[in-house]
Formats: C-alpha cells, sequence, structure tokens
C-alpha cells in the first residue's frame, strides 16, 4: 500500500472535559474515496475539520504531504467575505487561468456568478462552496454532508463531477446512494475510536454488526456501559434492518397493487402519536393550477387523489414549487383554478426544513412538553420524556440541554421526536433526512411503515424514498406533475420506459369508451346524472360517517383500559367485537361516498367539456 498523503494518527479531543476522540486515526492515499461514517456526536465533523486544520486536536499526530492541497466542505459554508458568488468560487484558484473552470462549475451548478452570497438560499449556497471548492482540482476533498439541501438532479451530477475527479476524497453524508456510489473505502468512528474497512459503504453496515457483537463479547466484563451501547448497536440496529427488509417486501407488494389500479400504465397525474382516523379521502386536487407569475406557473391541470394509507413522495429540482404544492394540498393557499378539498378529520403534523418549531431557549423536555410536566402520551398510553427521547438516541445527560447547543443532527432528531409526538393521522415531513445518521434513518423508516396514517414525504434522498413510499409524484417542467406507481427507481423506469406521457391521476387514467365506428347520423351520448338516490345518499352519508366514527372513539376509548380484559373478559370481548363491525361499516359508508363524488366529479367535468 502506497504512504498516506494526509495521515491523522491517535487523534484525542474532549469538549467540556467529555472526550469525543479517543485515539482515531484517518489514512488517505492518493486517489483514495474513503466515506467517513458513524452516530450524529461520534466526532466525524470534528475530525473533518482536524484534517482540514481547521481545528488543533488534544494530542495526536498529523502528517501532510508537502505540496498537497486539501480543500475542504463544511456543513455551514461561510461566504460572507466574498461580494459575487463568482468572487467565492475564484478564491482558492492558484492559477488564474483556470478561472474558466470557476465560472463553468458555477454554470452547471445552476449560478451566474453574480448572485451576492448573502442573499443565498441554502442549496444555493452550497452550490457555491461546492464549485469553490472544486474549481482548483485539490489533491485532498474533505466533504462533510455534500448533498444537504441539493435537489436531485445537483445530487445525480455532483456523484458525476467526483467520480472524474482524481482527487482523493473523505466524504460524510447520510445519503446511502451517494455513499454506495463513491466509497471504495470506509472508516467507521464508534466511541472516540477508528475503524477500517477496506470495502465501501456497499459492505459496511453488515461488518459493523459482526463486529459490534464480537466486540461486545470481549468487553462483556470489562466495561458495562460500552457492552449495553454495543448491545444496542448489534441488536437494535440488525432488527431493524432485518425489519426494514421485509417491510421493504411488503411495500413492493403494495407497490405492485397500486400499478395493477392504474391500468397498462404506472403513470399517474417509531411509532408516532394516533389522532383519530380520517376519511377515505384524505387530500384531493382536481384540474388545480397555480401561479405567482402567470409567466411562470408553478402547478397546471394537476389531479391528484391521496387515500387514507397512502405514502406520497414528493420530488423535483429546487424551485420546482414542492413547498406550494403542499399548500395547495393542505389547504394553505387556494388554487387559482380547479379545486383542492381536504378530508374529513384531519389531523395534521408538520416537519419543516427548517426546524424552525423548536425555540432555541427550549430545553429538550421543554420541546416535547411545553413545560407542562415529564410525560409525553403516545397513542393514550403516557410516557416519560426521557424514555421516549432515549429512543431517538439522546442520553439522560442531555435532557435539559438547551435547543441552541445542539448540532445539527440533533436537532433533526429532536424535531422529529417532536412532532411524532403529536396526535395526527396525516404527516408531511419537507426534507427529514437533512442532517441525521442513518441509524436514525433507519428508525424514521420503521416509524414511516409502521404509522397508521397517510404520509406525505418531501425528500431528495433517492435510497429513502425507494424504502419508504409507495408513490412518487415528480416535477416535469412548466409546472407539469405526474404521480408514478412506487419509488424514486421506480419512476425512472418508468420514465425511460415512457410512462410520462400516460395521465396522471385515476379519473384520468379509466379507459375511454371506444367511438362507434361508421358515419351514419348519431345520437350525442346522453349526459350522465346522478340518479335520485345517490343525491339522497350524498346528502346523508357525512353524516352517517360522521355518526359511525364517533361511535369508534367512544369503543376505542373502553377497549383503550388496560385492566379491561382482567376485569370483564366479556365486555372486552364484545367492545372488540363491536369496534371490528363499526369499523366496516364505516369502511363502507365512506367507500360509497367516494364513488358517487368521484362519480359527480365526472359529471362535472363532463358538464365543462
Amino acid at each position: 500500500m502506497a504512504p498516506p498523503i494526509l495521515h491523522l494518527k491517535d487523534i484525542r479531543l474532549s469538549f467540556g472535559g467529555e472526550p469525543l476522540l479517543q485515539g482515531a486515526e484517518l489514512a488517505v492515499g492518493e486517489g483514495a474515496r474513503i466515506c467517513l461514517v458513524g452516530r450524529n456526536g461520534s466526532g466525524k465533523s470534528t475530525l473533518l475539520k482536524i484534517a482540514a486544520g481547521v481545528l488543533a486536536p488534544d494530542d495526536g499526530e498529523i502528517f501532510r504531504q508537502p505540496g498537497k492541497t486539501v480543500a475542504y466542505l463544511a456543513q455551514e459554508p461561510d461566504l460572507s467575505a466574498f461580494k459575487t458568488t463568482l468572487e467565492a468560487a475564484e478564491a482558492d484558484l492558484v492559477d488564474p487561468g483556470e478561472a474558466y473552470r470557476a465560472r463553468q462549475l458555477l454554470e452547471d451548478l445552476g449560478l451566474n456568478g453574480a448572485e451576492d452570497p448573502a442573499t443565498l438560499s441554502g442549496g444555493e449556497a452550497r452550490r457555491c462552496a461546492l464549485a469553490r471548492i472544486l474549481a482548483p482540482r485539490p489533491d485532498i476533498l474533505l466533504l462533510d454532508e455534500p448533498t444537504n439541501h441539493l435537489d436531485l438532479s445537483a445530487i445525480e451530477w455532483l456523484e458525476g463531477e467526483l467520480k472524474s475527479l482524481r482527487s482523493a476524497l473523505v466524504l460524510v453524508s447520510h445519503d446511502r446512494r451517494v455513499l454506495e456510489t463513491l466509497s471504495t473505502e470506509t472508516v467507521w468512528l464508534f466511541n472516540g475510536v477508528s475503524r477500517r474497512l477496506a470495502h465501501g459503504f456497499k459492505y459496511f453496515e453488515p461488518w459493523r454488526d459482526k463486529l459490534a457483537e464480537e466486540q461486545a463479547q470481549e468487553e462483556k466484563r470489562q466495561d458495562k456501559l460500552l457492552q449495553r451501547e454495543l448491545q444496542w448497536l448489534a441488536k437494535g440496529v440488525t432488527a431493524r434492518r432485518k425489519r426494514n427488509q421485509g417491510r421493504l417486501r411488503a411495500l413492493k407488494k403494495l407497490r405492485a397493487e397500486r400499478r395493477e389500479a392504474s391500468g397498462p400504465s404506472a403513470a399517474r397525474a417509531m411509532t408516532a402519536a394516533a389522532g383519530g382516523q380520517s376519511g377515505k379521502r384524505v387530500l384531493e386536487l382536481t384540474a388545480a393550477a397555480f401561479a405567482y407569475d402567470p409567466s411562470a406557473p408553478v402547478v397546471t391541470d394537476l389531479s391528484l387523489r391521496v387515500l387514507r394509507g397512502d405514502r406520497l413522495g414528493v420530488v423535483g429540482p429546487n424551485g420546482a414549487g414542492k413547498t406550494t404544492l403542499l399548500k395547495l394540498l393542505l389547504g394553505d393557499l387556494p388554487p387559482i383554478d380547479g379545486a383542492a378539498h381536504q378530508g374529513a378529520g384531519l389531523a395534521v403534523a408538520r416537519l419543516d426544513q427548517t426546524r424552525e418549531a423548536l425555540k432555541p431557549d427550549w430545553t429538550l423536555a421543554e420541546a416535547l412538553t411545553q413545560g407542562t410536566g415529564d410525560t409525553v402520551e403516545i397513542n393514550g398510553q403516557k410516557r416519560h420524556v426521557m424514555g421516549y427521547l432515549q429512543d431517538f438516541q439522546f442520553t439522560p445527560a442531555q435532557i435539559r440541554t438547551p435547543v441552541a447547543a445542539l448540532s445539527g443532527g440533533e436537532r433533526g432528531r429532536l424535531a422529529l421526536a417532536r412532532i411524532l409526538s403529536l396526535p395526527s393521522n396525516l404527516l408531511v415531513l419537507d426534507e427529514p433526512t437533512n442532517d441525521l445518521d442513518l441509524e436514525t434513518l433507519d428508525l424514521l423508516q420503521e416509524i414511516i411503515a409502521d404509522y397508521a396514517g397517510t404520509v406525505i414525504l418531501v425528500s431528495h434522498d433517492r435510497d429513502f424514498l425507494d424504502r419508504t413510499v409507495t408513490s412518487t409524484l415528480a416535477s416535469e417542467g412548466a409546472g407539469r406533475w405526474i404521480e408514478y406507481a412506487g419509488g424514486y427507481s421506480d419512476m425512472l423506469a418508468q420514465r425511460a420506459a415512457g410512462a410520462a406521457d400516460a395521465l396522471s391521476t385515476p379519473t384520468k387514467t379509466k379507459a375511454e369508451k371506444p367511438k362507434a365506428s361508421g358515419t351514419g347520423n348519431q345520437k350525442p351520448a346522453p349526459k350522465k346524472r346522478l340518479s335520485p338516490k345517490q343525491q339522497h345518499a350524498l346528502k346523508i352519508l357525512p353524516a352517517e360517517i360522521e355518526r359511525h366514527s364517533a361511535r369508534i372513539e367512544k369503543l376505542e376509548a373502553v377497549i383503550a383500559d388496560p385492566d379491561l380484559y382482567r376485569r370483564d373478559p366479556s365486555l372486552f370481548q364484545k367492545t372488540a367485537n363491536d369496534l371490528d363491525s363499526a369499523r366496516a361499516a364505516l369502511d363502507a359508508l365512506e367507500t360509497e361516498w367516494l364513488e358517487i363524488e368521484i362519480l359527480q366529479d365526472e359529471i362535472a367535468a363532463q358538464a365543462k367539456g
């Protein structure tokens, strides 16, 4: 093996007396492709800062081969010293003759060079910072979460650009697809110590689990704390991944059913606290359109129906209008044309990109309870806030930590814990994977799979979309959106097969009746009308649905009593049977109401045409 051009050996560092790195090592050879992995707070970003010379360790050896250049991308790039994005992109060029490369990179990343860095969005700032570190073609690239705030097209461009460079690469990322594509070595940080695998991320998780099990056995008698952590890692994460593999198989089955329901073409225009059952039709847009500027439509003629239990992924480039689309669906914005409908009984829990719902002066406990005590209620059961926070990898010592002191990953985990503690039947998650470690992503995947309600997920994480959603709504440009059965990879396959030309909604994908042959005089087909029985049903069904929903709530309250079965087994059984019957009756009523509503929409569309 050739000698490394960058070598960090026996690196030690403590913060506030608490050891973070306790002998970590990182050896980077010519052209290396290393992914640096570990849980949030394990020291990945800190080790990168030490490698970049931004931070000095308490102890350890650092060797950088003379003449070799190092470029570092921080999680939160600082461009405040520059007047334009072009000035920032050219800042580290050694040869002024290569200024063309800085300009080309900015153009490839969707910037023109004249932008003021002070006014850039998070995604634009990251694009500018990427152009700055890539322009000089450094010998070593140190990248801390380079895909954060980037859209899918930018992520795929970055993968291609990094593949083409001869630079050595050390990469920290939560994006499994990026790690698998780019890495040929893996360094795992755990308990302040690094362990190296001479293979890429694809082989990491089985190796980690095996290593953790072996080490847990070796240190069983020496260090009880380490044993507990390793057992959690070896058993908890391994078991979770095995469960998730089963869920992936179930997800594939659901997607197959979705494709069959869509006709010949597949294209169509931990436990979370339950908030009661929503109606069968959760959200719907009918020929909806919206634009802030008439010359740049955000949504045009979109008909979309989200039913109870759906897992809808929303994808598109930055600026395509994903947030606006969510506002249309949720009724925060009225469409300028068409109609938007929100179903009955919705209880919405929303996770925004900026985590603005978290107040900096809150402690972790206050973020969950708003100072009302030390317990949270999850599905009718009270849990101590610390036990709940431990599900999200927080320690008892952190319970009184202020939000302002948390890392980006910790804020992400806390925001998830808070949102998922709120009673809901519709989860709206806007970029939930930003700053999360791989173990937390596994947990979030498990939560989404187990969630009893409906999920709308905006994400640029291709692997996560493939693991969680049953359909993907994609921006096709010029305000056009198309829904595809399955995840991101399914969407790409359907696009390649020409499925993008298919209609995007169930109402539009129904087969048209064949036109009559011949040229004789024919009477026009009579227009459809609702029968008197259907008109009457449309009036009385909402009240019937409300009555059954109220009865179900009462029965659920009775059966939720943990002592009921012991106290009165016959009452428990009768209540359970009544609850099953009431739910079946409610489902039948909602189905009948939904079918009449669909028919009424079709009649209205026919009348307009």
